[in-house]
Order: C-alpha cells, then sequence, then structure tokens
C-alpha cells in the first residue's frame, strides 16, 4: 500500500471526490458542491492505494498555526478493519506534526469514535449534528 499527497484538482483528486462521494455523502442522501470542492485547494490531501486502486482517504485542513483538523475519512466498505485507516491516520499526524501542528481535531462521526479512540483520541465537545448525523469533537495532541 502506498500512501500519498494529492494535487487539487489532478485525476486521483477526482478519485479521492468519488471515494468521499460514495462512502459518506450518497448513504446520507448528500453530494458535494462546486464551492466545496474548490474550497480544498488548500488542504493537505492524503490518499492510500494499491496499484491505481484507491483505498481510502482524509484530508487535513488548518485551523490556526497550532492547530489542523482531520476531514473527510473514508476508506472502502469492504476493506474497513483492515488497517488501512490506521495507517491514513499515522500518515496523516506524521505530516501535521512534520508541518509545525501540537493538535489534530476532527468532527468524528458517532460511530466512528471507537476507532479514533483506539489511535489516541479524546471526545472534547457534546454530540451535535453535522451532514444530518450525530458527531463529537475529537483532538489529540501530537
Amino acid at each position: 500500500m502506498a500512501l500519498k499527497i494529492l494535487d487539487h484538482g489532478s485525476v486521483e483528486y477526482r478519485q479521492m471526490v468519488k471515494l468521499r462521494d460514495d462512502i459518506l455523502r450518497k448513504p446520507l442522501g448528500l453530494g458535494f458542491s462546486t464551492q466545496e470542492l474548490e474550497n480544498e485547494k488548500d488542504n493537505m490531501l492524503i490518499a492510500a492505494f494499491e496499484d491505481d486502486d484507491m483505498l481510502g482517504c482524509c484530508m487535513l485542513v488548518e485551523e490556526n498555526p497550532g492547530t489542523v483538523r482531520l476531514r473527510q475519512m473514508a476508506v472502502l466498505n469492504d476493506l474497513q478493519g483492515k488497517g488501512i485507516g490506521r495507517a491514513l491516520m499515522n500518515f496523516a499526524e506524521n505530516l501535521a506534526r512534520d508541518r509545525g501542528y501540537k493538535t489534530l481535531s476532527m468532527h468524528a462521526r458517532k460511530n466512528a469514535i471507537g476507532f479514533y479512540e483506539k489511535m489516541g483520541y479524546k471526545i472534547a465537545s457534546d454530540e451535535f449534528t453535522e451532514v444530518t448525523i450525530p458527531h463529537f469533537v475529537m483532538e489529540k495532541r501530537l
């Protein structure tokens, strides 16, 4: 498995958008707006590949000079639980650390809390609704 940083607008980025749409948005009856995707141009876009097949992805967005936020973590449904998410998280954490960030935060879906807790993240908010489903803010010091 290869982990890569993607360029916004590239063929690989379009693969990433499709994967996120299939895993994260379509099941909720949602999609991406052109503006949402355009706003991603300054984000750190990360994906895991086996040959040319994208297995999973995530992105990092600066919140402030010390904190970066993980967004849009997605792994192909039939590959969840096989270490791809863990590899993506480790890569994202190392990238954030290398770029000087001290904290990684996220809006974690309630059904993914256990995964992030195993990775050392702590719940840092009350439950809230985002994209129609329950979430929590989770954080980890890097």
